[in-house]
């Protein structure tokens, strides 16, 4: 096996500089720094990074625990994480918290035990126990997507604003009667969505009807049932919101089975776009949040935690973008389908 002497003799430096420029403990004139490079690639020379870390005390990995990996919009967080940390020079440690506040303390336990430098979380709706156990040893910690607090550091996407603007859309369509299908009760983003739901109604003089905002778990399943839940009101919505792109798939499955066909006898809106939101048939009108963007934010806070870890905590939100196609009623490039039907018309002008 090839070792740092071995190096050190073909670059013809000593075993103290080819550590300096493997660890980058101290700058090297760029001749050397090249001698020492070239030498590490003719010989094959492969660094060992647990030998450094027992005595830097880092191992430069980052652990990530994150629920449903198989969600379109954490894997393109977790690629963004993944990103940032290669880009850094640290590995990634991913476990699943399956949004389980039992199972998410114990996941956080056993990526500090692996000794990860620091961590980046999606946090459950209870998440008390999870960050008890963070902050009683001090585990640098960056929380994504949903918040816990301005006493941590966290990055997200804005919330409020953008449900805010799907609303006014559908209300400026003739839409008075517009559900929203919500998130799991206890997570931030479901609370900001809520709130951003009722400002869209009340900026365009619409009563908030209780009957028309119902749960949906984060989930397919239940966004089914809480999309049957809306239509089983004596008065049904003419247009519905879902809160996130699961919910999406659990709401066309009601509409479906209920045979209405979006959109002409339902506008149909959508928090979180995904790659094969475009290709439905219609196409669906969505919040795209920037997932990439704030996995990589994510990895820099967490950065600059571990290099400066008494800064103040900072909140960062990125903002998302409003994808306008044809599921909410609005005609688009050949969607012959996608103008309201007569009676939807009538329905939306009814008071």
């Amino acid at each position: 096996m090839t070792t740092m002497v071995d190096v050190a003799r073909r670059a013809g430096v000593s075993v103290a500089t080819v550590s300096h420029v493997l660890n980058d403990t101290r700058p090297v004139r760029p001749d050397t720094r090249a001698a020492v490079l070239g030498a590490i690639d003719e010989l094959g020379y492969t660094h060992n990074t647990l030998a450094r870390s027992l005595v830097t005390a880092r191992t430069h990995s980052i652990g990530l625990a994150v629920s449903a990996i198989s969600n379109p919009y954490f894997t393109e967080i977790l690629q963004g994480v993944e990103a940032g940390a290669l880009e850094a020079g640290y590995s990634l440690l991913i476990a699943d918290p399956h949004d389980d506040p039992e199972h998410e303390r114990k996941v956080v336990q056993l990526l500090h035990e692996r000794r990860v430098d620091g961590m980046i979380v999606a946090p459950s709706a209870e998440p008390a126990g999870m960050i008890e156990y963070l902050t009683r040893r001090d585990v640098r910690t960056v929380f994504l997507d949903r918040l816990v607090g301005d006493e941590h550091d966290q990055v997200c996407a804005e919330n409020t604003g953008p449900v805010r603007q799907l609303v006014e859309h559908l209300a400026d369509l003739g839409h008075t009667r517009i559900g929203l299908v919500a998130g799991l009760p206890g997570l931030s983003t479901t609370g900001e969505r809520v709130q951003g739901y009722r400002e869209g109604l009340r900026s365009r003089g619409l009563p908030f009807a209780p009957e028309l905002l119902a749960g949906g778990n984060s989930e397919a399943e239940g966004a089914q049932d809480a999309t049957r839940h809306l239509f089983a009101a004596p008065e049904p919505p003419t247009a519905v919101i879902t809160a996130n792109n699961a919910m999406t798939i659990g709401a066309l499955r009601a509409l479906r089975d209920r045979g209405l066909q979006v959109p002409r006898d339902i506008a149909l809106a959508c928090f979180d776009d995904f790659s094969w939101a475009d290709l439905f048939s219609p196409r669906l009108t969505a919040i795209a949040q920037p997932s990439k963007d704030i996995g990589a934010a994510a990895v820099r806070l967490l950065l600059e935690r571990l290099e400066q870890p008494d800064r103040p905590p900072r909140t960062l939100r990125l903002p998302c973008t409003f994808v306008h196609r044809t599921s909410c009623g609005c005609p688009g490039p050949g969607a012959a389908d996608a103008q309201p039907s007569q009676a939807l018309q009538e329905r939306n002008r009814t008071p």
